[in-house]
Formats: structure tokens, C-alpha cells, sequence
């Protein structure tokens, strides 16, 4: 079976869109590549696949004589994303059926190898798609992402159900664009409200594992193929980034 040689699969999640789940996957990733691990991306969020841009991918994936998947192999991270397979402009107007048999095409058709770790990239919400990726594959825990405002950590809530019902560990919380320093005044703003994952964690009695703040570099990496935390090292975030992929290893 495809995923037989792989170590650890790992869920990054979110309630809802637009807090910054696809640049934690993909950073989380080139972080535990850095630290000298194999490490796979699937990129399960078919409606709106990312990885392909985060990872400078181009061009359709090659397909070995078995007609499996063979994933693209980036800045040390092996990838698969539909953003491969189907044109960008074009919308993927697919019903909840046909879009968790896609995703379980791609659970059994990619031929990752050995791996230590694989990421997948889930979409947001609690549906057909996460329900078929939960099925389809043993994963050893799921982590959460969310931003500090009430209106994502609701979201949130109804994401670590999900798993919680369907026998899956929540490893923790990532709080992404946690607070941004000013440039000019070097001061500490917090945005989205403050420490609202934390107090999320501490009431539902789980981990936080981590607070990414806003940092241009770690954007402008991922738009242009190139995740932050290799773009800029130095930066706070990349810094964040590189403990919480070591925590993930710590076990072994």
C-alpha cells in the first residue's frame, strides 16, 4: 500500500478558511525537512490546493507503470497537490462524493516511499473530504490552526470535534498571525485580539503548541515558491516554525 512505508501522518487543520493553514502545513514541513527528516506534503484542500504555488510547482505529476502518482520533490520535500492536475483558473465545482473519491485517489495513488512524516494539507471545515481522509488513512494526530478572534476559534471548536469523535489525537493548537511588531515604532500589536488560542487550549485541556506572527517574509516566501522558513531563517516566525517541527520529534 502506498502509505505502508510512512512513519507518521500528521492532520493541519482549521475550522474555517483564510487563517493560514496551507503556510503552517507547508513551512511546518520544510521545517522538519531542515532538520534532516523525510517528509511528504499531501494537499488535500481540492478545492482550493495551494502547495503547487507555495512549493514553485509546475507542469503535470509524472506517473509510474503502475499509474501511481510519483509526488514532485521540492527544496527536500516530497509533494502532491491537484494544483498539478487541474488547470488554476478553473474552478472545482465537485459535490461532496465525487470530492472524497478524488482525495481517496489521491490516499492510494501516490507513491510516497519511506517517509518519516507526511502532512496533509486538510481543507477547511468538518465534511465529506475530512471524513474520507480520516477513513481512508490511520492518522497519528491532527493539529489545529487557528488566528486569535473569536469568529476562528468558534470554527475551531467544531475542527477538534471532528477528530475528538472520530478517534483522533489533537496534538494541539498553532495560533497563526499572533501579533505583528511594527517597523517603525517596534512595538507589539495584537490585531485579531490577544491570546485567544492560548485560553482555547487551556479551557479544552490541550497543547499550544505555538504563536506565528505576521511576517511578511514568510508570505512573500510562499508566493514565490519558497517557504519562509528557508527564504528567511532568521525571522521570528521560521524560528517558531523549527521548535515546533523538533517537538514533533521529540518522542522518538
Amino acid at each position: 500500500m502506498p502509505l505502508d512505508g510512512i512513519k507518521r501522518i500528521i492532520a493541519i487543520a482549521s475550522g474555517k478558511g483564510g487563517v493560514g493553514k496551507s503556510t503552517v502545513t507547508a513551512n511546518l514541513a520544510m521545517a522538519a525537512a531542515l532538520e534532516g527528516k523525510s517528509v511528504g506534503v499531501l494537499d488535500a484542500d481540492i478545492y482550493g490546493p495551494s502547495m503547487g504555488i507555495m512549493f514553485g510547482l509546475s507542469g503535470e505529476p509524472e506517473i509510474d507503470e503502475n499509474q501511481h502518482i510519483i509526488p514532485a520533490f521540492s527544496h527536500g520535500v516530497k509533494v502532491a497537490t491537484l494544483a498539478q492536475l487541474f488547470p488554476a483558473e478553473k474552478a472545482n465545482a465537485w459535490r461532496g462524493p465525487r470530492a472524497a473519491a478524488l482525495v481517496n485517489n489521491l490516499l492510494n495513488f501516490v507513491r510516497w516511499g519511506n517517509l518519516d512524516i507526511l502532512f496533509i494539507d486538510f481543507p477547511p471545515g468538518t465534511g465529506d473530504v475530512q471524513l474520507s481522509v480520516i477513513q481512508g488513512c490511520k492518522l497519528s494526530g491532527a493539529i489545529m490552526v487557528c488566528t486569535p478572534q473569536a469568529v476562528a476559534l468558534a470554527d475551531c471548536i467544531k475542527g477538534i470535534d471532528l477528530f475528538t469523535e472520530t478517534n483522533v489525537p489533537v496534538l494541539g493548537l498553532i495560533e497563526n498571525m499572533s501579533s505583528f511588531i511594527c517597523d517603525n515604532c517596534e512595538k507589539e500589536h495584537f490585531i485579531f485580539g490577544k491570546e485567544g488560542a492560548k485560553n482555547l487550549a487551556q479551557k479544552l485541556g490541550i497543547p499550544l503548541l505555538g504563536q506565528i506572527p505576521i511576517e511578511a517574509s514568510l508570505m512573500q516566501g510562499g508566493e514565490n515558491g519558497l517557504p519562509g522558513v528557508l527564504a528567511n531563517p532568521n525571522c521570528a516566525g521560521a524560528r517558531v516554525f523549527g521548535e515546533l517541527a523538533l517537538g514533533l520529534f521529540q518522542s522518538e
